[in-house]
């Protein structure tokens, strides 16, 4: 993985965190979380998608869509998590 891969990983991650925080009413994590979250809310969508027979397609659209997803599904999550 090249250092070209790894920065479009990063920008995916922001816009796809910065995106399901806005979409997620009361989330704002700051530039690192929301990094964090689009990343792990695109591995929750990889799983996820496939099993149930979903495919977005390719492309960084589509990455940032599956990613923003995954990280709504995250944060949806989490705010039922600390409302137990």
């Amino acid at each position: 993985m090249g250092i070209e891969s790894i920065l479009v990983f990063l920008i995916v991650g922001a816009v796809a965190g910065w995106l399901a925080g806005l979409i997620v009413s009361g989330f704002g994590f700051g530039l690192i979380g929301n990094i964090v979250v689009g990343i792990v809310g695109a591995f929750i969508a990889g799983y996820l998608f496939p099993a149930i027979g979903i495919s977005l397609g390719t492309g960084i659209l589509s990455a940032i869509i599956h990613s923003t997803i995954g990280a709504i599904i995250l944060l949806v999550l989490i705010r039922i998590v600390k409302q137990a």
